[in-house]
């Protein structure tokens, strides 16, 4: 009777949506079976992605050299470009799902992480931050580009990846 309600428990709480994302998004399960993100998924992952990058790019200013700040320059002209685009497609009402205003939890603690550090710790810290995070987010608009279930979505993604390649080849080149 335990096994069975230990099941049942585990069952649950896969099926029920955390934040508005599937288990598996949250958890790197799609990205590493290269499985489409839901819509809401997407736009929570994506919206997410660009405040962190804008924030952290931000934090740059006070923090870093002339290196990382032309490069968080760009980051926060860019990703408050897209973010402006994905908020008018969902006002728009042809993508219909909530927007995240505010960061989620653990994008938040990449954040405070990275405002702790000063120097050299926090000049590598933020080039290995963006390496991540641009990686990230060329799967996941890979992903949705190729298998989304939003034909307007999907036509942002696939606009939206040359930028966020170039992006991950700068970061890439920022942290040798």
């Amino acid at each position: 009777m335990h096994k069975f309600l230990a099941a049942a428990a585990i069952a649950t709480l896969l099926a029920t949506p955390v934040a508005a994302q599937s288990v598996p998004e949250k958890t790197g399960v799609n990205s590493t079976l290269g499985i489409s993100p839901s819509t809401q998924d997407f736009v929570t992952e994506a919206a997410n992605s660009d405040m962190l990058e804008i924030e952290s790019s931000k934090l740059v200013a006070a923090k870093s050299d002339t290196k990382d700040k032309e490069f968080a320059d760009r980051m926060i002209k860019d990703h408050t470009a897209t973010s402006a685009e994905l908020k008018a497609l969902v006002a728009s009402g042809k993508v219909q799902v909530d927007l995240p205003s505010v960061m989620d939890k653990a994008h938040g603690a990449k954040l405070d992480k990275l405002n702790s550090l000063n120097g050299a710790d926090f000049a590598k810290a933020y080039q290995d931050l963006q390496v991540s995070a641009h990686k990230d987010a060329v799967s996941l608009f890979e992903r949705y580009a190729k298998g989304g279930d939003n034909q307007v979505l999907m036509a942002f993604a696939a606009k939206t990846l040359p930028t966020l390649r170039d992006h991950l080849k700068m970061a890439e080149d920022l942290a040798k």
